[in-house]
């Protein structure tokens, strides 16, 4: 049986991250890449030894490719992800889902009507300090989440937003630093600490020049469990600092900074007293073993593993396992872009987002 074949829809950088990640996934094979411009498209093609195209429509017909990894501007996620379902393609979406829930739902629609598998990255997810911190909250070793923090201070310089037209426009960039850059440590934020209810943000743009969107956001919000969570965004934090995840419950408490499990104290059974004068730090469980190597650093070894969960399911599909569903699909990817939404909603408005009122 031949490897599953790739084509990727877009050469810039994160293009080139997937087609690195495509080379180390192992039954995966980059077959073809696509773009408008010429000689990015061409360059990353031959480094891996791929067909390249600027046909934009250039993957529907190729019946080598059995997967579209949709690496475009956010904006236009929904018109590359769509017709690649519709002509028997399974796809890769890069985050966001897109830019609005309507074109998320386009994604949603065609993916039902087809039986194809989408998969969102959500790379962090499989990160190995995220999914202790996950599997700890799940076996309740930190009782009754009470609350998080989930923070994203970047900067980003103002050759950032200039180096592309559509970078920090609301139509194809969709938002500023908490659609762009918040979002992974969003979507970790949700997928411990569950569905959201409520929020209320406020956003600025602070430190950039010729942008629409937020260089600066903060955020509370309510969880269906009754827990609170606060959000921060932005890339106006010179020169750059951390994104970081604290969870915290009655029974145990979790922080990942910069991708690595810094604390976690997680209960087998009853937590015994704490008076209020001792410190925590000293019953910290991380070990070792925790840490993360060099090669799991930085970006590529996250997507190489969400690439093998895809191909795993792909080929489960193919055996007729229509059961099988990618880790990150599209439910899980349109809450955290529904809380992204409702975060820009309440800035616009001065007032609390309840979820489900979100337009579309």
């Amino acid at each position: 049986m031949r490897p599953l074949g790739f084509a990727i829809v877009g050469a810039g950088a994160i293009g080139g991250v997937f087609a690195d990640a495509v080379a180390q996934t192992a039954d995966a094979e980059l077959r073809l890449v696509v773009a408008r411009r010429p000689d990015p498209v061409r360059a990353l093609a031959e480094a891996h030894g791929a067909a390249w195209s600027t046909d934009l429509d250039g993957y529907l017909a190729a019946d080598d490719v059995d997967v579209v990894v949709v690496a475009t501007p956010s904006g236009t996620h929904a018109d590359r992800a769509v017709p690649a379902l519709e002509s028997g393609k399974h796809v890769l979406v890069e985050k966001p889902l897109d830019v609005s829930l309507a074109a998320a739902d386009r994604i949603i629609d065609a993916e039902r009507r087809t039986g194809n598998v989408v998969a969102v990255v959500s790379q962090h997810r499989f990160d190995r300090s995220a999914e202790r911190v996950a599997a700890a909250v799940a076996a309740g070793g930190l009782g009754r989440p009470t609350s998080a923090t989930a923070s994203c201070a970047w900067w980003r310089g103002q050759s950032y937003y200039d180096s592309g037209a559509w970078r920090g426009t609301w139509a194809l960039d969709g938002g500023g630093a908490t659609m762009n850059q918040a979002v992974h440590i969003i979507d970790l934020l949700l997928a411990v600490m569950g569905p959201p209810e409520e929020v209320f943000a406020w956003t600025g743009t602070l430190a950039h020049d010729r942008i629409e969107v937020e260089d600066t956001a903060v955020a509370v919000v309510r969880f269906a469990s009754g827990a609170l969570g606060t959000i921060q965004a932005t890339t106006a934090a010179y020169p750059g600092v951390e994104s970081a995840l604290r969870v915290f419950g009655d029974a145990g408490s979790a922080v990942i900074v910069d991708d690595e499990l810094t604390f976690l104290h997680a209960t087998d059974g009853a937590a015994p007293e704490v008076g209020m004068a001792e410190s925590g730090t000293a019953a910290n469980q991380v070990t070792a073993a925790d840490r993360l190597g060099d090669d799991e650093r930085g970006l590529g070894p996250a997507h190489v593993r969400q690439l093998e969960d895809l191909v795993a399911v792909v080929r489960a599909r193919q055996r007729g396992d229509r059961s099988a569903r990618p880790r990150v699909g599209t439910a899980a990817a349109r809450t955290t872009l529904a809380l992204i939404l409702g975060m820009y909603d309440s800035a616009r408005t001065g007032r609390p987002v309840r979820l489900g009122t979100i337009p579309a």
